[in-house]
């Protein structure tokens, strides 16, 4: 097992130096899930949610919380995103599951965009829908696939293909 980069020699916490890095393309997926008693996501799915559009609200938010992942989380580069993506894939009877993509050309990747996304997203779907079900869950948010930058390729096992 690798040393944790945002450790420093003395064991504080250092934002990592990335300025001697090339610039790459780099991509991100990671996904997660909002389980809910089968009539919520039927509210979901049917947009019969009392506040509105569930899936139109929780992509914007999903995409909005990956440009703002540098002001989040203490030690994430500000990151120059090219492109977010916030999908979602009804499990009936009970689950939601979110996949959000996210890419850039920078010196550092894009997997703490990406699981933010999610994240943000599970939230608002979690917020839209409180009302009808206070017992959802967010769930087994992870990294599904990482492309570019020194570590290479990474690709979760088990992990089925978004269609």
């Amino acid at each position: 097992m690798g040393r944790l980069t945002h450790i420093d020699e003395q064991g504080k916490a250092r934002m990592v130096d990335v300025s001697g890095k090339e610039v790459t393309l780099r991509e991100a997926v990671a996904r997660g899930e909002v389980v809910m008693r089968p009539e919520t996501l039927r509210l979901i799915t049917e947009g019969a949610a009392a506040k509105g559009d569930v899936l139109g609200v929780a992509r914007l938010a999903g995409i909005m919380a990956a440009k703002k992942t540098g002001d989040l989380i203490p030690l994430a580069h500000p990151l120059p995103i090219t492109g977010v993506w916030v999908d979602f894939k009804p499990r009936p009877p009970d689950r939601l599951e979110i996949q959000a993509r996210v890419k850039t050309a920078g010196r550092t990747g894009v997997e703490m965009e990406a699981l933010t996304a999610v994240s943000v997203a599970a939230l608002t779907v979690y917020d839209m829908c409180k009302a009808a079900d206070r017992a959802m869950t967010i769930q087994n948010i992870r990294l599904v696939e990482k492309k570019g930058g020194q570590s290479g390729y990474f690709r979760r096992e088990g992990e089925e293909e978004w269609e």
